[in-house]
């Protein structure tokens, strides 16, 4: 099984340009961990592609303003055909427009950003700042106004009418046209984007993308650092966003020594706190400098002022929570939607149970590892259920939405009796809260019935049953 885990690793390794090569690990890893905190800040950042889109327009302007078509050509016919006065106007006209639609634009996302972290969760906001379709419209006007401004300068105030880039001019009438068209395409995006379903179904798609890398590198039963493990504190306090584990493979494997990180991904660290531990196979064996270990773990563990995606599934599961107990609090009263919630983990939790869950394990050599903790699939049952099922105990649908849940994966999952102790578990607390909580005795008989049932259809999953 370790020689499997030494090929994998090679392979990684081999992947990232690290095995075989003579240059220090350490800069390769830095190099990996800047360019993925780079592309996530910039996928998240709404300025990025109207600033990219201000300069191309401009570039794209210029060049457009060097054309002199032929008389007769079909580019002389798309010239624009008035005097340079009115192409002034025209071109003044269109970047004030541009600047009062900007601000309109900008003004309905804050909205739509208001209405979807009051309403549904805070944690929604980054998804609409990495929403693609608004950038792309946010860059069409700023691109526009880039072009018509800079072509003022090429359309001088003393110019004769024959003297200025007709061409360049008519390049301004097209993107006029192509933001009227991105306006309206705006309102119809937004329109829908604010809606939950629109909301819950990204929220299940992007978790899902995370969900297929979680199986790598799992082992259920990691080594347990020894009693005289060294710990290395944090350097910076935060989330962890993102662990390597094959990154500190080429250290462990240099010193002989063993890497336990102590946070999860998606767990909060403060600094000077525990980071890691390292050990050596023997007590008396001596320890390297922790300080090159600390600039290891600055490489390859990503820590950010907030909580992203990339490798955190249960950030996806925790806004599709955020979003059902919401809708059940006293000031919403909204079922319907926390079920709806608890559909879409539905989802999630059917493609986590097809997958191993656990620590992540790299051995490198025999007794050298390097662990990385992570959430088993009960931890993440109880991090939807727990929530949820306080919330809505007393809502007889959101306990059936629940049971029907844990059922989904009780099918999938019918092989592993540990994950059908553990979903049994959860069903029992939860036709516990609805007996305690829902006052009619009437609405309990269905929670009940339906919990019996799952239960009855576990037991007949037990292996000396079969």
């Amino acid at each position: 099984m370790r020689e499997n885990h030494e090929d994998q690793t090679r392979g990684a390794l081999t992947d990232l340009g690290i095995w075989g090569t003579r240059v220090p690990p350490r800069v390769h890893s830095g190099l990996m961990r800047r360019r993925e905190a780079l592309a996530e800040y910039l996928n998240a950042s709404l300025f990025v592609l109207p600033f990219a889109a201000g300069v191309i327009s401009i570039l794209v302007g210029w060049m457009v303003s060097m054309l002199e078509p032929a008389p007769g050509s079909w580019l002389a016919f798309l010239a624009f055909q008035g005097t340079a006065s009115e192409a002034r106007d025209l071109l003044t006209q269109i970047s004030g427009t541009m600047v009062t639609v900007m601000a309109v634009v900008l003004g309905l996302s804050v909205v739509a950003l208001q209405t979807s972290s009051a309403q549904f969760s805070p944690r929604l906001l980054r998804n609409f700042l990495r929403d693609r379709p608004n950038q792309l419209v946010l860059s069409i006007f700023m691109g526009t106004f880039c072009y018509s401004a800079a072509g003022l300068y090429t359309v001088g105030v003393g110019a004769a009418a024959e003297s200025f880039p007709r061409l360049a001019v008519s390049g301004s009438i097209a993107f006029m046209f192509a933001s009227l068209a991105a306006v309206v395409f705006y309102a119809d995006h937004v329109s829908h984007a604010i809606q939950v379903d629109s909301i819950m179904q990204r929220v299940e798609l992007e978790s899902l993308a995370v969900v297929s890398r979680l199986h790598e590198d799992v082992d259920l039963v990691p080594p347990e650092p020894p009693p005289w493990a060294i710990t290395i504190p944090a350097r910076s306090s935060g989330y962890v966003v993102t662990a390597h584990p094959h990154l500190l493979v080429p250290l462990a494997t240099r010193y002989g020594v063993s890497i336990a990180l102590t946070k999860r991904v998606g767990e909060h660290v403060v600094r000077g706190l525990p980071l890691a531990r390292i050990w050596a196979v023997g007590r008396d064996e001596p320890l390297p400098d922790p300080g090159v270990f600390a600039h290891a773990l600055d490489d390859a563990v990503g820590i950010g002022f907030e909580r992203t995606r990339q490798q955190d599934a249960a950030m996806g599961i925790r806004q599709l929570v955020d979003t059902a107990c919401k809708a059940l609090s006293p000031a919403v009263n909204d079922p319907y939607t926390a079920v709806q919630a608890i559909d879409h983990m539905a989802v999630i939790f059917a493609a986590m149970a097809r997958h191993h869950l656990g620590p992540r394990v790299v051995w490198a050599r025999e007794k050298v590892v390097v662990i990385v903790p992570s959430r088993r699939f009960g931890e993440y049952l109880g991090t939807m259920c727990g929530l949820v099922r306080r919330y809505g105990a007393g809502e007889p649908t959101v306990d059936l939405a629940m049971l029907e849940l844990l059922g989904t994966c009780a099918v999938i999952v019918r092989h592993d009796w540990t994950r059908l102790s553990e979903i049994a578990d959860e069903a029992r607390l939860v036709i516990a809260d609805a007996e305690r909580e829902i006052r009619q005795t009437a609405d309990v008989v269905a929670v009940r019935r339906a919990g019996d049932a799952l239960l009855r259809r576990i037991a007949a999953y037990r292996p000396e049953a079969e």
